[in-house]
């Protein structure tokens, strides 16, 4: 079983940059696909971005595709997303999710384990 934490989140002005982590237990991390989801205010949680086991394939929304970057190290349990260009309507809490198929899964339902969230809020 994963247990998730994230962190990194905050309040940015439009046209800054935060980085997310997420810190994973356990030691089948490297069984896990990895994404990132967001939510915002009256609305439902929507996919952001997916990495593979390796780390090798990487899957974005059309939302944020040439301004998010999601990586990973296996080695520390941990992926990040690196968010750059900010708008406000990224204003979200952010989660990060681990699927044990190890597919760039774009459903909530395809993954296993959740983390509590992060709060990313941008100023205009």
């Amino acid at each position: 079983q994963a247990q998730l934490v994230e962190s990194g989140g905050g309040l940015v002005q439009a046209g800054g940059s935060l980085r997310l982590s997420c810190a994973a237990s356990g030691r089948t991390f490297m069984r896990y696909a990895m994404g990132w989801f967001r939510q915002a205010p009256g609305k439902e949680r929507e996919f952001v971005a997916a990495i593979s086991r390796s780390g090798g394939r990487r899957y974005y929304a059309d939302s944020v595709k040439g301004r998010f970057t999601i990586s990973r190290d296996n080695a520390k349990n941990t992926v990040d997303l690196q968010m750059n260009s900010l708008k406000p309507e990224d204003t979200a809490v952010y989660y990060c999710a681990a699927d044990f198929t190890g597919d760039l899964g774009v459903r909530l339902s395809e993954y296993d384990y959740w983390g509590q969230g992060t709060q990313v809020t941008v100023s205009s």
